[in-house]
């Protein structure tokens, strides 16, 4: 390839990385390279092709009509070339290269962080990002090549592999339940401290719904804390605060280890009038399914085995109480 080739190239995925981004900030951050250099690169190609492509000011860009005529045809263009990359690195049997991945903080953290040594072993050079937060990724303005989503979030536009679920579970420390009285109906949580949770994503707080002869309710509760972490209401919990709902990938621990008993179980698992009918289900979601980058395909291939059976995804057999 001559150099002309190369710089006109360069410009190419400045332009569309700069589209994709929402600025040549943005670009320039994907890219590895300076805003100037981006900016530099951008400039020779709209030379080169002797028309502007995009309109830029401090605080603004937009595609120009021949912009958006360019874009439609030179985007593909780079999303096969990396494609190309990646199956000849398939074909080397060499998974390499980046991957930034986006997950909620609790299930990040319970879940998918203790996997990551066997994935990193498996596939030593890939270069891995994890993004852990509580509201909505933005794949192209972000950069995420994969993020793990409960279906509540799920978006248009994003392919979805279901990867797991995890049931959901009402729980008190022994001590409250000591002092205060183990209830055994959803409508005996009226009398107890419930701490809930705020999804971060919406502001809403969560209810605790349950099913009974078919029909789905949701009973009054006496709301004793609300907050945005979940792992805080796990702590208040075991601190004997009150009752809280917790996905098993949380509790099954704090469970096994005396801290925390499970409510509304018996002993061959939930009682099927009082079982909560909504577990959270997982999906690992990316862009695109026919081009998908090497490292991003041996991960979501790599979470779905792991997740399979995994101890924290399933519900606790525990006793009736007498």
């Amino acid at each position: 390839m001559t150099k002309k080739n190369m710089s006109n190239l360069r410009g190419i995925e400045t332009f569309v990385r700069a589209v994709e981004g929402g600025s040549i900030a943005a670009a320039a951050r994907q890219l590895g390279i300076s805003a100037a250099a981006a900016s530099q690169n951008l400039g020779r190609l709209e030379k080169e092709l002797g028309t502007r492509l995009l309109t830029r000011t401090t605080r603004s860009q937009a595609l120009t009509a021949a912009g958006e005529v360019y874009f439609a045809h030179v985007s593909p263009l780079l999303d096969g070339l990396a494609y190309a990359k990646s199956e000849l690195s398939a074909l080397q049997d060499a998974v390499q290269g980046r991957l930034k991945l986006s997950c909620s903080v609790a299930f990040g953290r319970h879940v998918v962080a203790p996997l990551i040594p066997a994935f990193l072993a498996r596939y030593p050079q890939v270069n891995l990002e994890m993004l852990m937060v509580d509201r909505s990724v933005d794949h192209v303005k972000e950069e995420v090549d994969a993020s793990i989503r409960y279906r509540d979030v799920l978006e248009p536009g994003l392919v979805a592999r279901r990867i797991g679920t995890s049931p959901i579970l009402l729980c008190a420390a022994p001590g409250y339940l000591q002092q205060h009285g183990r209830p055994t109906t959803p409508e005996d949580l009226a009398a107890h401290s419930c701490l809930t949770f705020r999804r971060p994503l919406d502001g809403r707080v969560v209810q605790w719904p349950f099913l009974r002869d078919g029909m789905r309710f949701a009973p009054t509760l006496r709301i004793a804390t609300v907050c945005n972490d979940i792992d805080t209401l796990a702590a208040l919990a075991v601190a004997s605060a009150g009752v809280t709902r917790l996905s098993t990938f949380i509790a099954n621990p704090l469970i096994e280890a005396g801290l925390l008993e499970p409510l509304f179980l018996a002993a061959d698992g939930p009682v099927q009038t009082l079982a909560d009918p909504e577990p959270l289900e997982y999906f690992v979601c990316f862009r695109d399914r026919k081009h998908l980058p090497g490292p991003v395909r041996a991960f979501v291939d790599f979470i779905a085995e792991a997740l399979k059976d995994h101890p924290l995804l399933q519900a606790p057999v525990w006793p009736a109480p007498a």
